[in-house]
This record gives structure tokens, C-alpha cells and sequence, in this order.
């Protein structure tokens, strides 16, 4: 058997670079090695180098752009798919799809239109509302320091959720409690990008909803109920313990399907490819959307990881499904 050679394509330029390098020595340890010769390939800037003997190694070999391959010890090596676990620019928004659909290189996730509109929180939420999703109220602020107050407290109130509209890992997000913690708040999400979303604080359960697809079926996760003791699911609570992750969920079956449901009908109406996560409140009995990860986290204590060891299936056996069905 001629084994499939992946690339697993972490870093990118944003705060989320380490995370993203431990989603790829996740993803490195969950793929099957009899069948599949994986590479992790770190992107930083303009720095593209491959680690041919693993993440842990200082060996490195630089990226050719031309057609994304490397040469190391007189040896060329080309990718047959690129599994792209980038959180954040470029991996997260389009622009690395781009590249590899001009190549002519496979990868795993969405394409360029649903990456982009997914990476950007205010349009994405304002497309799903016309399919009747519902998001908490928000204004997008486009200019640093330069916002209505009144406006803000008239739309979202207090408290209120004011994060960067294309980062995540909750780097730069500020639970407002008082409208004179604005300021702070607002300077603190424009230092992760280019955009800030402010958002209306919804008081109840959150859920999170992994799915995928193939040709052959579709998979709705087991859904995943997160309890943080912190003030909100914080970059704290998600990497440093701070939260009681929940798989299954411990929700009624009605409400468990309306919401697989809609995951699947979100993952549709977005034209998504590979595995994606939705993730939800559940306040005052109705489902409100907070965001889509198109690359969602995948260290080995990641929701999708766990939630797929809750349907029953190994990493191993959801990642070949996907490569299988995109490759052969």
C-alpha cells in the first residue's frame, strides 16, 4: 500500500500560534501511521519550514511556496493533502485555502468564501439570522478608540462581551460590567486584529456541538456542556483547567437533537467541509449561536476529541474518514 503523505499545518500570525501548535502535535499523535506519513509544517509570517522528524526535533527543512513541498537529505517530499489546524490568520480566514486551491493542494477544511465568512463573527452572525439563528445583539467597531457609548449601552447593555470580530481563544476579551471599562476593553480586542464585536451578555448553558460530513454520512458529536467557576469560558478556563467539560451534555434528548439539528443545518447553509464546531448558549429556553470554528482546537483534551471518544470512535478513524473522502 502507497501511504498518503499529510501535512499538518499549524501556527500562523496570530495569538492563538501556540495553541495551534498544540492542536498539531494532537493531530500528529491521533493519525493513523500505517496508513498515513504526516509532517507537521509550521507557518509564521514568512517563515514556512516543515519538521521532518516531529515538533520535538530541531531539524527543519524550508518550505517551497511554489508547490508547498521540502527537501531534506537530499529528498524532495510532496503533500497529498494539507490538514490545516491553524487558529486564526492565515489558516483560519481564507487566505491559506486560497493558496492551496492556486497549487492545486487538497486540504480538509472549508474553502475560502466559508472560512472567511465564519473568521469574521459579526457577518457570519448576520447571515445565520436570516435562516432565523439566533446571536446576541452586537455592534462592529471598525476604528480604535472611536465609539458611540450611548449607542453600545442602548444595543447591548450591561454587562456586555466585547472581544477582536476575527480572533479567538478569548485573547482580548473583556466581560464590561461598567460603562467606563469600555475603553479599556475596546483597546484591549483591537490589539488582536482589525475589527471588535461587542455583545450582548446571555445569562445560561453553554454548549458546544461538533460535526462532520463525507459523502457517506453525517455526524453530529455528542454534545459537550462546559461549566467554568471563571467569570466566562476565558483563555484560562479553556488551557489552564479552569472549567468542568461535560461529554455528554446533561440535556434533555429534545433539546440535544434541536441543537444537533441546527449544527448540521448551519454546516450546510456555510457550504463547510472537514469537521466543525458550533458553539451555543442556551438562554431562557432558546438557542442562541455564539460562534463557528471551522479549525477547532484538536489537543487531546480539545471538545472534538472528546466528543468523539463519546460517539465511540478514535481520531484516527474520523481523520481517515475525512482524508479518505477528499483523496481517495
Amino acid at each position: 500500500m502507497i501511504m498518503k503523505t499529510i501535512a499538518i499545518v499549524a501556527g500562523g500570525d496570530s495569538s492563538e500560534y501556540e495553541v495551534s501548535l498544540r492542536s498539531a502535535q494532537g493531530l500528529y499523535s491521533f493519525i493513523d501511521k500505517e496508513k498515513y506519513l504526516p509532517y507537521v509544517v509550521v507557518l509564521h509570517g514568512r517563515d514556512w519550514q516543515a519538521y521532518p522528524e516531529g515538533l520535538d526535533s530541531d531539524a527543519r527543512a524550508i518550505i517551497d511556496r511554489n508547490d508547498f513541498s521540502f527537501t531534506y537529505q537530499g529528498k524532495k517530499t510532496t503533500f497529498d493533502l494539507a490538514w490545516i489546524t491553524i487558529h486564526g490568520t492565515p489558516g483560519e480566514n481564507g487566505c491559506l485555502q486560497g493558496y492551496f486551491d492556486v497549487i492545486g493542494l487538497p486540504y480538509q477544511c472549508c474553502g475560502v468564501l466559508a472560512a472567511a465568512l465564519t473568521f469574521d463573527k459579526y457577518t457570519c452572525n448576520h447571515y445565520l439570522n436570516q435562516f432565523g439563528i439566533k446571536t446576541a445583539k452586537s455592534i462592529l467597531l471598525k476604528q480604535p478608540g472611536v465609539f458611540d457609548e450611548q449607542e453600545i449601552l442602548d444595543t447591548c447593555g450591561l454587562p456586555c462581551f466585547v472581544k477582536s470580530n476575527v480572533g479567538g481563544s478569548s485573547f482580548g476579551t473583556t466581560k464590561v460590567k461598567e460603562a467606563s471599562q469600555l475603553q479599556g476593553a475596546v483597546a484591549a480586542a483591537f490589539c488582536e486584529g482589525g475589527s471588535v464585536i461587542v455583545e450582548s451578555f446571555l445569562d445560561g448553558l453553554e454548549l458546544t456541538s461538533g460535526c462532520y460530513k463525507t459523502a457517506q454520512k453525517s455526524v453530529c458529536l455528542p454534545l459537550t456542556e462546559v461549566q467554568t467557576e471563571n467569570e466566562f469560558f476565558d483563555y484560562e478556563a479553556k488551557y489552564q483547567g479552569k472549567v468542568e467539560e461535560i461529554t455528554p451534555a446533561r440535556i434533555p434528548d429534545a433539546l440535544r437533537d434541536q441543537i444537533q439539528a441546527q449544527t448540521s443545518f448551519i454546516y450546510d447553509l456555510l457550504d463547510c467541509r472537514g469537521i466543525i464546531r458550533a458553539d451555543y448558549i442556551i438562554c431562557q429556553d432558546d438557542i442562541y449561536l455564539l460562534e463557528v470554528n471551522t479549525t477547532p482546537g484538536m489537543t487531546a483534551t480539545s471538545f472534538i476529541p472528546q466528543e468523539v471518544a463519546a460517539n465511540g470512535q478514535t481520531m484516527a478513524e474520523v481523520m481517515d474518514e475525512i482524508i479518505t473522502d477528499i483523496i481517495g
